[in-house]
């Protein structure tokens, strides 16, 4: 897993919404973005970190972040999950792991004695101009605004 590091710039990258929309790197240029991996949709660990993040999303944006959530679930699962939890930003569907692989978060996992390939829950801070300020690799799904807030 080569995954980004902080001080990395973040490659381009392109991919669809919950809705279809393409969304860039590029249309985050001059912002702050928040980036969060997350292995499923509408499980309980993503569930809780992704409605966290909904929850102290005003405060997020007052300290002038945006928000990018990113799984390899399909547009359909992205979208039940945005709109059953009201979350107020994009959900990328990366079915093809063009995000997942430029910022190197899929690799080896281990789960209850098993070792297989998966999506690793993390998060990317990312200024204004498009390097790494942070990597969240220990996010805690409950209470993962504070952690990025601590900055």
């Amino acid at each position: 897993m080569n995954t980004l590091k902080a001080g990395d710039k973040v490659p381009e990258f392109s991919a669809k919404d919950q809705d279809g929309n393409t969304i860039s790197l590029s249309d985050y240029k001059g912002k702050k973005l928040i980036v969060f991996f997350y292995p499923r949709a509408n499980t309980p660990g993503c569930t809780a970190e992704a409605c966290n993040l909904r929850d102290n999303y005003s405060e997020l944006q007052h300290q002038g972040y945006e928000l990018l959530g990113v799984s390899e679930d399909s547009q359909k699962k992205q979208a039940n999950f945005k709109n059953k939890y009201e979350f107020p930003f994009p959900l990328l569907a990366d079915e093809d792991h063009t995000v997942i692989e430029t910022f190197g978060v899929w690799g080896l996992k281990k789960f209850m004695g098993k070792e297989y390939d998966g999506l690793h829950r993390m998060t990317f801070l990312i200024n204004e101009e498009g390097d790494v300020d942070r990597v969240i690799e220990k996010v805690k799904t409950k209470d993962h605004a504070a952690q990025i807030l601590e900055a």
